[in-house]
């Protein structure tokens, strides 16, 4: 394996090895990582020599913090098709790792937030340690919570998912693992031992089946889920079709879970809370490719509009944490505003 270049491409005996490699800038993911990612993993669903593959991210903070989003809003020659190419290449490797032939194991041991979910959550087998933190942070940017988000989140216990994209919150460590993100629980400390067994595995029979029992012996219970004793909260508040009515039921209950996550939907871009929930209502009842049509789909209505734009410069740019929401009271949120960030593309609409 080579030590440079922002994707590391190698194998270790029948595993083939992927490892996001920009750890100053968090992992984040561009364009030609994408790219990357997407030939590396044709090539090793077409060599019968490799029986699983394992994804790592480089440093010792960030798995993956998501995509590069600061370079879609630059206003620089091929802007325009940069934004169109990121998320077409973004969606089509989701979908690549969701269909996946042989076992995708991602070891998420860090920040994994946005773009890092899609490239792991999707996973067959997917593994997250102590020093996991998970986010859909999108609608604090002005976006939705994509790369499958409307696939995953819905298909979580109860309304968490809900819950998730529309707070932002964050899960730690082995809560990741009891909300229904992540599949197994591993300490940090044996993950190279797991590396190693999964080397070592015979994988000429059932792969998925050698997958499940290497990862199984090195598994540990994850411990309860921070989330568990607001269950009841969650799932009558945010089972609501309106961020009006969730935002009502929360500020019905009682305690501080129910302000705050009241407070957090409530400094989000109000149009993109509505088209959220849109769209993991919408998700729901959908498979997972009508989801990435739908997503891109929406991807490029956000880049054609300004709350993306506003975002991306109040919480990552300039930081001053202060975006300008247009509209900026959820009350002036129309339907004709949520339903056009689900236009069909027409002859641009995404193709899997």
């Amino acid at each position: 394996m080579s030590d440079d270049g922002e994707i590391l491409i190698g194998r270790r005996g029948p595993i083939g090895l992927l490892t996001l490699n920009r750890p100053k800038a968090l992992n984040a993911l561009t364009l030609k990582m994408i790219q990357e990612l997407e030939s590396a993993l044709r090539a090793f669903a077409a060599d019968p020599d490799i029986g699983a593959v394992v994804l790592l991210g480089a440093g010792e903070k960030s798995f993956c913090a998501g995509g590069d989003v600061i370079a879609l809003t630059r206003d620089e020659a091929g802007s325009v098709a940069l934004r169109e190419d990121f998320f077409r290449e973004e969606y089509v490797l989701n979908h690549l790792i969701h269909t996946f032939p042989k076992p995708y194991i991602p070891l998420v041991n860090g920040i994994s937030m946005g773009g890092g979910v899609g490239v792991s959550v999707h996973g067959s087998h997917t593994v997250a340690t102590e020093r996991v933190m998970f986010a859909m942070p999108e609608t604090a940017i002005g976006l939705f919570p994509d790369v499958g988000g409307s696939y995953f989140l819905p298909r979580l216990p109860g309304e968490i998912g809900t819950y998730l994209a529309l707070t932002n919150s964050r899960l730690k460590g082995g809560d990741v693992v009891g909300a229904g993100v992540y599949d197994a629980f591993v300490e940090s400390g044996s993950l190279e031992a797991l590396l190693g067994a999964l080397a070592s595995a015979d994988w000429g029979g059932d792969r998925h089946a050698v997958a499940d029992q290497v990862i199984a012996s090195f598994a540990t219970e994850p411990g309860v889920s921070a989330l568990d004793q607001h269950r009841g909260t969650i799932d009558r508040c945010f089972g609501h079709d309106t961020v009006g009515e969730i935002l009502a039921a929360l500020d019905a209950e009682d305690g501080d879970f129910a302000s705050e996550a009241a407070a957090a939907i409530r400094a989000k871009s109000p149009v993109m809370s509505a088209v959220s929930l849109k769209q993991l209502r919408l998700g729901r009842d959908m498979d997972f490719d009508a989801c990435m049509v739908m997503e891109y789909r929406m991807s490029q209505a956000c880049m054609a509009g300004r709350e993306f734009y506003e975002g991306v410069r109040a919480m990552l740019v300039d930081k001053d944490r202060t975006p300008k929401w247009i509209p900026s009271a959820l009350e002036d949120v129309t339907d004709e505003m949520v339903n056009g960030y689900f236009a069909p593309l027409g002859d641009k609409d995404l193709v899997l």
